[in-house]
């Protein structure tokens, strides 16, 4: 009787560690805690170690990260073009985000890399503060769902997108988690990132804006949030910094880099 007891506290006391990490994990989320600071511009020049700690060097299409990013890819290219053509947004620009939420993930969780993504050869999916291949937040996901149906949102991308992401089932919240942290299928994680992108540049071109020639800027407004795109003239690159040996990129300044270089161009042409 004894000895069930403590089995019983022991489970007890892990369900209630278990609620406090997730609810912890909410509150940061919602609090903005989980925020990457931000850099202003394509990329720092450092020299210092703390730049450079875990890093296989400064170039961020060498090494062993690239080359398992480059395999992962190529087996989501089907994936990624089907959502291109349905949101009519062009591949490449998908894949830019793609490119640099993977290679934060690949120079940030080096443990993992070296473990799981490395050999395997995969996409780093992520469960707990966002979600997938894509680093989607749920908060974002919601927003992105309403923009749909709604013609007085200047993100309202048309009619022709409206029942994109209708629900399969009556619940939405865990129905939403479970396409876009799907392990196994990429779909929705790459649909609701482009469908992101389009809505963003739906409401750029409202407002005078073409965002189609403008990948790094593009880019940084997928990192940054709907709260944060102000359609105005010369806007700047910059986003979430990305150390990469002596090199710190913002995220719109790597996705520019991605989509001008030859990098997988034989599957995402400009």
């Amino acid at each position: 009787m004894k000895k069930l007891k403590i089995i019983s506290f022991i489970i007890l006391v892990a369900f209630a560690a278990a609620g406090f990490f997730f609810l912890a994990g909410w509150a940061a989320v919602n609090l903005g805690l989980t925020n990457v600071p931000g850099i202003r511009g394509n990329r720092l020049e450092v020299d210092s170690p703390a730049a450079s700690a875990g890093a296989a060097g400064s170039v961020w299409n060498d090494g062993a990260e690239w080359q398992a990013l480059v395999a992962a890819i190529k087996k989501d290219v089907p994936l990624i073009r089907q959502v291109a053509a349905e949101a009519d947004v062009p591949a490449r620009v998908i894949a830019a985000q793609l490119v640099v939420e993977q290679l934060r993930l690949f120079h940030t969780e080096r443990a993992a890399f070296k473990e799981i993504l490395a050999p395997l050869r995969i996409l780093g999916n992520q469960v707990l503060f966002s979600w997938g291949v894509m680093g989607m937040k749920e908060a974002t996901a919601i927003q992105i769902e309403a923009n749909l149906k709604n013609p007085d949102s200047p993100f309202y991308p048309g009619e022709k997108y409206e029942n994109l992401l209708d629900f399969k089932t009556t619940d939405h919240n865990n129905e939403r988690f479970e396409r876009i942290a799907n392990e196994k299928d990429h779909y929705y994680a790459y649909l609701y990132a482009v469908l992101y992108l389009k809505e963003v540049a739906s409401q750029w071109q409202k407002a005078g804006y073409d965002l189609a020639g403008e990948v790094g800027i593009w880019s940084t407004l997928y990192n940054i949030g709907f709260d944060h795109s102000i359609p105005k003239p010369n806007p700047a690159v910059g986003g979430a910094a990305i150390p990469i040996g002596h090199i710190i990129w913002s995220f719109g300044g790597l996705a520019q880099e991605f989509y001008d270089s030859d990098e997988l161009l034989a599957e995402f042409p400009r």
